[in-house]
This record gives structure tokens, C-alpha cells and sequence, in this order.
């Protein structure tokens, strides 16, 4: 198996990478420090058809595969999480859903705004009350005539109250299955329906610069026609953006992973101690050593995932490892790249402090650790 990349690849790659360091680098920290969304930087994503990667040229996209997204991923990650955060989200949570499940009308009318970047999406699932069990959704949504009635809340949506969100896809209990189950539907919540409220952001840990919001529903009303798939299909549905999703965050996590290394040998060649660099000091060498095989061996495990995807292949498994093992060593990158820098990795001037509070949120979102390894376990059999 090949995991080279093409020349297309290649100078996806480079352009990506170069964008990050002449455009993202010079700017992010000071969204970092005031909290705000750099919209400067989604605009110029934008121009450049990140959004538009792993979609088809007739709805407005770049004609690209979800491969392509991920290399992009990687490279804004190896400079900043909160901007790769926001193009993961726009792309595999916000706009995939409709790409995936939509009608054509569906498709006609949001799309190209989302596609291009003009507008973002967010992917309404996780609820303040639930987290990992998917299945207690509590949000509910009642057909009343043509319309469906919406009540609930969901919390930690990403992209989800920008100037320039326009849509937010809600899973809620539509029913009772034959079994008693709960039915699961996806619908579409354009920004500004009333009955729809944005909390204020969070104050968070990390990915200061991402946009992160509580929603509440309450008698929100939307057209019958908003329905995302079919009725009762909405826990399919988001299976499958997960598991994708999964891909992508884990090749975030290379890129943050990556990010680390890089900034510790930068370091390791000016600080002086005791009369020479500390790179030419075997402990600091074993560390950047053991930082670079763990970033290696997490890419090729989401190239691999990314491959089984592509070839349409099972790829469930492949996708939780990815994730696992990825976030993992964002983690242990993180946490090393800030010994390395000593009290200096402490200070928010440096880059690797704010990938050290930006790491943890990898173990967490779009599926816990613990979840990833209950999915590796069951498809073996067990």
C-alpha cells in the first residue's frame, strides 16, 4: 500500500501549509488572547475553496475527496486548532449532512453559500444532558400541519452562532419506533426562526478563537419540508458523519501533533544552556524523537482510514483508531513540546502553550476516548 502523496496532493499540501504560516500564524494568537472569531481568515479559506474540498463541482464544491479536507486539516492544525476546528465543522458536521442526506431543493438552496464559505453550518446532536449517549436525546419535534414544532437544547455546537452561521441541523425524537424506541429525525434550522436562541459563547480552555455556542428551541417552527432525510433515519444519519468526522479529527490531531515537533526543534536550536543548544542534549533529542514517530504512525493511521473510506470499505474500525491513537498523542505531543520549552512553554507568546490547552478537547469531541475504544471492541466481535 502507498500512502505517497500525488502531485495534486502535494500541491494541496504545500499551498495549505503556506497559508497557515503566512496568514494564520502571524494573526491567530491575538483572536486567541481576545476571544474572537477570525473571520479575516474563514473569508480567505473561503477564496481558496477549502469549504468547497470534498464536493462535487455541480453543487459548488472543488471536486475533491474527504481525503483532500483531511491533508487541509492537517496543515492549519500544525499552526492553529481553532481555525482547523472551524473548516472540520463547516464541512463534515454543517454542510455534509445536506450533501449526504438533502433533497435537491435542499441541496440548491444551501450549498453553494456553504460550499464557497460564505456561510457556515452546525450539526445540532449533542445535548447538555447526554453527551456520549446519543440515544437520550431529549430535544423533541412534533409535526403540526406543515410545520415541525421544535423544544430542546443542545450544548457545545460548533460554528453555531457566528454573523455568517445559517443553518443549524437539530436531530430530535419525532416519534416512537415499532420496537418503543425513540425515532430520531434530522431537520433544518435556519438562523433567526424564531423560538431559536443562541446562548452567548462559552468561556473555554482552548479553541478560543472557534465559535462554540448552547441552542435553545422553544416552540421553534420550521417548515414540514426541512426534514433532513428520511423520517426516522436520524440516528443513521449521524453514525455516518461521525464516523467520517472521525478521519478528520484525527488528522487534526496530526497536524496539532506535528505542529509540536516542529515548534520544539525551532526551540531546541536557540535556547542556549550550559554553553550549547539543548537539541544537543540526548534527553531533549529522545523527546522530539519520540514526538515525530507518534505524529508518524497517528498520519498513517488516518491515511488508512481515509483510504478505507474512499474505496468503500468498512472503515468504522479504522476511523476510531485514527481518532484514538491520534488524539492520544496530541496529547503526550502537547504536554512534551511544553517540557521542552520549559517556563516559556507556560507563556501564551509561544505557540505550543496554546496547543497544550487545545489538545485535551481531541480525547473529547466527536467521540470521547472512551467511546472510540467501546466501537474498536465491539466490531471485534466482543
Amino acid at each position: 500500500m502507498d500512502f505517497r502523496l500525488d502531485e495534486e496532493q502535494q500541491a494541496l499540501r504545500e499551498s495549505v501549509r503556506e497559508f497557515a504560516r503566512e496568514v494564520v500564524a502571524p494573526t491567530i494568537a491575538e483572536h486567541y488572547e481576545q476571544h474572537t472569531f477570525p473571520y479575516e481568515i474563514v473569508r480567505q479559506m473561503g477564496k481558496m475553496g477549502l469549504f468547497g474540498l470534498p464536493f462535487a463541482e455541480e453543487h459548488g464544491g472543488m471536486g475533491g475527496d474527504y481525503f483532500a479536507l483531511c491533508l487541509a486539516l492537517e496543515e492549519l492544525a500544525r499552526v492553529d486548532s481553532s481555525v482547523a476546528i472551524t473548516l472540520e465543522a463547516a464541512v463534515s458536521l454543517g454542510a455534509m449532512p445536506i450533501y449526504r442526506f438533502g433533497t435537491e431543493e435542499q441541496k440548491a438552496q444551501w450549498l453553494p453559500k456553504l460550499l464557497s464559505g460564505e456561510a457556515l453550518a452546525g450539526f445540532g446532536l449533542t445535548e447538555p444532558g447526554t453527551g456520549s449517549d446519543a440515544g437520550g436525546t431529549r430535544t423533541r419535534a412534533v409535526l403540526d400541519g406543515d410545520e415541525w414544532v421544535i423544544n430542546g437544547s443542545k450544548a457545545f455546537i460548533t460554528n453555531s452562532g457566528t454573523d455568517i452561521t445559517a443553518l443549524v441541523t437539530v436531530t430530535a425524537v419525532t416519534g416512537t419506533r415499532p420496537d418503543g424506541g425513540k425515532e430520531l429525525s434530522t431537520i433544518i434550522v435556519p438562523s433567526g426562526t424564531p423560538g431559536f436562541t443562541v446562548a452567548p459563547g462559552y468561556s473555554k480552555v482552548g479553541w478560543t478563537a472557534s465559535d462554540t455556542h448552547e441552542l435553545t428551541f422553544d416552540d421553534c417552527r420550521v417548515p414540514a419540508a426541512n426534514l433532513l432525510g428520511e423520517r426516522g433515519r436520524g440516528f443513521a444519519q449521524f453514525l455516518r458523519i461521525l464516523d467520517e468526522g472521525r478521519i478528520a479529527i484525527a488528522a487534526l490531531a496530526v497536524g496539532l501533533a506535528q505542529g509540536c515537533v516542529d515548534e520544539s526543534i525551532k526551540y531546541a536550536k536557540e535556547r542556549q544552556a550550559f554553553g550549547q543548544p539543548i537539541g544537543n542534549y540526548q534527553a531533549i533529542q529522545f523527546k522530539i524523537a519520540d514526538m515525530e514517530m507518534k505524529a508518524h504512525t497517528a498520519r498513517l493511521a488516518y491515511y488508512d482510514a481515509a483510504a478505507r473510506m474512499l474505496a468503500g470499505e468498512p472503515f468504522k474500525r479504522q476511523a476510531a483508531i485514527a481518532k484514538l491513537h491520534a488524539s492520544t498523542v496530541a496529547v503526550d505531543n502537547a504536554r512534551e513540546a511544553t517540557q521542552i520549552h520549559g517556563g516559556y512553554g507556560f507563556m501564551n507568546e509561544y505557540p505550543v502553550a496554546r496547543f497544550w490547552r487545545d489538545s485535551k478537547i481531541l480525547e473529547i469531541g466527536e467521540g470521547t476516548s472512551e467511546v472510540q475504544r467501546m466501537i474498536i471492541a465491539r466490531d471485534l466481535g466482543m
